[in-house]
């Protein structure tokens, strides 16, 4: 008997799949869950957990070193409805045997299930070692951005967080009490520091690394 637990915030979709999974011989369906919090709960005893990359409460690759810690036999699954090559590599780097989109047949699920549940990745290893190269390869972007944002000063930050608001060089030199003259200075010396050329390339690239909320 395999042994499985679902963990998706949806329950349009995650009740719908745990009643499919229970019909499948072999399957037992032995807990759910919408968060990691919850889910930590019922990871004893689990032989594949079937898992959703977004969660209230934090990364469904999180709970993938739980469910190690709980059994070591234990493989995760992750279904999504996320397309991203990046998030697939985050998934892989993580330890999961699998990823599938949520809107893969039910047919297709079974089988990954049974697959995993005996050990078999369902990644091809060419594959696995690409996924782990793009994943280095994010880590390192990452790693850059921080060290460039790093560089800024706190003056520089704050004509950013400005400028995400909609203020013009007026406006943020009113709030500032610094001259427009100063305000383009300033955006003069971010460009420069974050290796952008334009003013929404420094925006989005404050908002993806998460400099700055855009409301």
């Amino acid at each position: 008997m395999i042994r499985l637990l679902l963990v998706d915030d949806h329950d349009a979709f995650r009740q719908p799949m745990a009643f499919m999974l229970s019909q499948e011989s072999g399957f037992s369906v032995v807990g759910q869950a919408d968060s990691l919090a919850e889910a930590r709960r019922h990871l004893n005893g689990v032989d594949v957990a079937l898992v959703d990359l977004d969660l209230p409460d934090g990364d469904g690759v999180d709970l993938i070193r739980d469910l190690r810690a709980a059994n070591p036999h234990g493989s995760a699954l992750v279904l999504t409805a996320s397309g991203s090559r990046a998030d697939q590599a985050r998934a892989v780097e993580g330890g999961v045997s699998g990823v599938l989109h949520k809107s893969s047949p039910v047919v297709e699920i079974i089988d990954a299930v049974r697959r995993v549940s005996v050990g078999e990745p369902l990644f091809e290893p060419g594959e696995v070692i690409e996924l782990l190269r793009s994943a280095a390869r994010r880590r390192e972007e990452d790693w850059g951005a921080k060290a460039a944002l790093s560089r800024l000063t706190q003056r520089e930050r704050q004509v950013l967080e400005a400028l995400g608001e909609g203020l013009s060089d007026k406006q943020i030199g009113d709030c500032l009490n610094v001259s427009t003259e100063t305000v383009r200075t300033h955006m003069v010396n971010i460009l420069a520091k974050l290796g952008v050329d334009s003013r929404l390339q420094a925006l989005v690239f404050a908002v993806r690394h998460g400099a700055i909320t855009i409301t």
